[in-house]
């Protein structure tokens, strides 16, 4: 029988598992002994993880736009700088030439496409035999669409999709709306809008199963040549029309700089003349398809890009919040050392060393961590569709197969486990062992000035957000109660999109005429607060020419605009019926014109095409854009023709909206029994404009809150480690006379001096972050010492809250057993 087993037998484990071993299971045995101190951590990582990990997540979603196209980083949009008598923008756009000559001009541009709104037609009625809807969001595309851009066909194929004439796409939810379960190949529809009726056979059906892009529309239509479109494929203006987005995809290894330094060259050789009798310079410019939906700013642009300053913004609020959770584990971990300090003595009196004490602070981080990740995931999938509709996105799930996500989510853990535990693993481990086994628990490393310092430094970030909130508040207040200069609210804007609506508008203004609570009715080509659309042109005084044009933004309406809107004059008389030849400018463009707004009706201006406008009054300066711009040059030009209207603004004098809307539905149905009725209001598409506004303020309220808790766990925390390191001083004061009051204050006073620390430093940030953020607005609230005041009793308070619990709990404690080992 063999008594001895052979060294490196199986039997033995190596002497690191063990030890690592022996580590986890310590770990372990003082996460379930404290339960409090693991759930507060838990608490505080998992929610400081979900809060990280969707930011992130959503970032990563507004990044990822365009890429799924093939050789996506040799794809370009052409984009226009304009200068004109002073007048400098940047639009998203060109004139239809551009593209196609670049193709013909330059051997480095493998293919072109372009992508043109439906000019004048918003909405588009569908019909396939029984079954008819309005769609919007409708481009004209070059049949070379989907040689250029990747998309997922679930019918038909890409290859020469749009090859033949009147071809449609449709996106996948249009096509299942309209077709049920039918194969949409191939089936003829037709299509009512201000383009007439015109039939369409489908070829495709696409969604966007392979990514997001910045194209976002549900209809996309060949230009045919003689048919429909046709008259933007003859298009041939160079310095005006700048209505087309227009694409380009160059060879492999082109560098996209050299060929941009030849398109002034081809701009001067096409349309230098042009430009010139307008009284303009352009600069044409490459934009990578992929930076296109994160670049904000630019003009007559396609879709909602996002600002990345905003992303940025989140990021930081990422960042900060792990990092307040971060510092809350380490508060709460040197408030538990006294509990601590014995093991630690013990373990070195038998031998083990500063490293390996380290090694196991540092794996209980890493645990904490890790547990507290895998809380938050399961948590960020429920909480999914409602922080989806904070943000106003639709990120999903489906991002965490990207293997780039998981490698940030381990850093996140490697970060956070070593941010969380390095201090408290340092501070524990230099516990000297003989002073730690006869009760004096104090550390080498100085340990109460770095953490008052990390607990200011948490309300410092609390109070920097509190402030953003009140002040996005104010702001976004400010733009809702401001007066614009015309009415927004009772106002009613009714889309009219086909010729045969058009031809009998006359007949439905006049049937809500009649209508008791209706006080207007306007005829209009477009309406004061739409996000896009006006047309502009220069004009000129007499003796003036294109080269000392003034650019105006301008819509076509009859007499009752002005009463419809609220829109006050300041001289001059209004419009009255068939006033042809006649238009309303604006204070700006009677200044910029050189006239005095006074005298200016009677004045007669001129336009490029031989038209003159006789000046009959002048309107006071109103915002018809976003507050984010100043007020531009503006006309209303009138005009009684019904053909070239689009849409009818009804003001309303009446709050019972659903009596009224019954009752102007039914004079709709009366006179246009097989059309839709369809409305929006007025103020809703005004507040439109600051969707991304609004959207940050809802996260920043949402992240502030879960940043405030953090916090306050973390002031928490270091209350407690307080209270335990003074709890013999609070027995003897106990013992000689001090009431619960008395301790109270001298408890909390301490901490609510980092508080006011924390305020000031937190003001002078905040008020240079959010005059920062304000400087996008044209128009913004004052930033007055009231707003951080709030933020500062607030933090106050909450510190306050946080701090008494624990003070009241150390000073109603029996002093007996603080002192009966003395």
């Amino acid at each position: 029988m063999q008594l001895w087993h052979p060294i490196g037998s199986d039997s033995v484990p190596p002497k690191h598992t063990r030890m690592l071993r022996n580590y986890f299971k310590t770990a372990i045995r003082f996460l379930l002994k404290n339960k409090t101190f693991s759930a507060v951590n838990l608490i505080g990582l998992a929610a400081g993880t979900l809060c990280c990990l969707y930011i992130v997540l959503y970032v990563v979603d507004q990044y990822s736009y365009d890429k799924h196209h093939n050789d996506a980083t040799e794809i370009y949009r052409v984009i226009t700088a304009v200068a004109q008598k002073g007048d400098h923008h940047t639009n998203a756009s060109t004139t239809p030439p551009v593209a196609p000559t670049m193709k013909k001009e330059f051997p480095e541009v493998v293919q072109f496409t372009r992508a043109i709104p439906t000019l004048g037609s918003s909405e588009h009625l569908l019909i396939y035999q029984n079954r008819s809807f309005y769609e919007n969001n409708a481009l004209f595309v070059d049949s070379t669409f989907f040689e250029v851009f990747t998309y997922h066909f679930t019918n038909g194929n890409p290859t020469g999709v749009l090859s033949l004439p009147n071809t449609i796409v449709l996106k996948k939810p249009v096509a299942d709306k309209l077709f049920g379960s039918e194969d949409p190949i191939g089936k003829t529809i037709v299509i009512d809008d201000g383009y007439g009726k015109n039939n369409f056979t489908v070829t495709g059906v696409v969604d966007e199963s392979l990514g997001k892009s910045h194209l976002q529309a549900n209809i996309y239509m060949k230009m045919n040549p003689g048919g429909i479109g046709s008259d933007l494929l003859a298009n041939n203006h160079w310095a005006i029309n700048n209505f087309t987005w227009s694409y380009v995809k160059l060879r492999p290894h082109t560098d996209p700089l050299q060929l941009q330094r030849k398109l002034p060259a081809m701009l001067e050789k096409y349309g230098g003349q042009e430009m010139k009798n307008f009284g303009l310079t352009k600069v044409l410019n490459l934009q990578p398809i992929t930076a296109i939906h994160t670049t904000a700013g630019l003009d007559i642009e396609l879709g909602q890009p996002v600002s990345p300053s905003f992303l940025g913004i989140l990021i930081l609020i990422a960042a900060l919040i792990q990092l307040i959770a971060c510092i809350n584990f380490m508060n709460l971990s040197t408030a538990r050392a006294s509990n601590r300090a014995k093991e630690v003595g013990v373990r070195k009196i038998v031998g083990a060393g500063r490293n390996g004490l380290i090694a196991q602070f540092l794996g209980e981080s890493f645990l904490l961590t890790l547990i507290g990740v895998a809380i938050a995931l399961p948590l960020l999938a429920a909480c999914l569709p409602w922080l989806n509709e904070i943000t106003h996105a639709s990120v999903s799930l489906h991002l965490l197969r990207d293997s780039s996500i998981w490698f940030m989510l381990i850093g996140i853990v490697v970060v956070t486990g070593l941010l969380a535990g390095s201090y408290p693993a340092f501070y524990l481990s230099a516990f000297q062992a003989i002073k730690v086994i006869k009760g004096n628990f104090t550390s080498q490393i100085s340990a109460a000035g770095l953490r008052r310092s990390l607990v200011v430094f948490q309300f410092v970030l609390s109070l920097v957000l509190i402030s953003g909130i009140i002040v996005i508040y104010s702001q976004l207040n400010y733009i809702k109660t401001k007066a614009l200069g015309f009415d927004t609210d009772q106002q009613l804007v009714i889309g009219i999109h086909q010729d045969e609506i058009r031809a009998k508008m006359p007949l439905i203004a006049a049937e809500f005429r009649r209508l008791s609570n209706v006080s207007a009715v306007s005829q209009t080509n477009g309406y004061h607060g739409q996000e896009g659309g006006y047309r502009d042109w220069g004009v000129w005084l007499s003796g003036g020419n294109q080269a000392n044009a003034i650019d105006q933004n301008n819509i076509s309406s009859d007499e009752y605009s002005l009463k419809a809107l609220g829109i006050r004059l300041i001289s001059g008389r209004d419009f009255h019926y068939q006033d042809s030849g006649s238009t309303l400018i604006n204070e700006t463009l009677a200044q910029r014109l050189h006239l005095d707004p006074a005298k200016a009706p009677g004045t007669i201006i001129y336009d490029g095409d031989g038209r003159t406008f006789n000046v009959v009054g002048v309107m006071k300066d109103f915002n018809y854009r976003s507050l984010k711009m100043a007020i531009h040059p503006f006309m209303i030009l009138y005009n009684a023709d019904f053909n070239n209207m689009d849409h009818l603004i009804v003001r309303a004098s009446t709050n019972d909206y659903p009596a009224l809307l019954q009752k102007m539905e039914a004079g709709w149905k009366k006179i246009l029994p097989s059309v839709p009725f369809e409305y929006s209001f007025l103020d809703q598409k005004v507040q439109s404009f600051y969707t991304a506004d609004i959207t940050l303020s809802h996260i920043i309220n949402s992240f502030t809150l879960m940043a405030i808790l953090i916090s306050s766990l973390g002031l928490f925390g270091l209350a407690a480690f307080s209270a335990e390191q003074r709890r013999k001083e609070i027995g003897i004061r106990k013992v000689l006379g001090a009431n619960t009051t008395g301790l109270v204050r001298l408890l909390t006073r301490d901490f609510l001096r980092l508080v006011v620390i924390a305020f000031c430093i937190a003001t002078p940030i905040s008020l240079w972050a959010m005059n920062k953020w304000l400087e996008a607005f044209a128009y913004r609230v004052d930033i007055s010492w009231w707003m951080f005041a709030i933020a500062g009793g607030l933090a106050f308070l909450i510190a306050m809250a946080t701090v008494s619990f624990q003070a009241i709990k150390a000073a109603v404690a029996n002093p007996v057993r603080a002192l009966r080992s003395e």
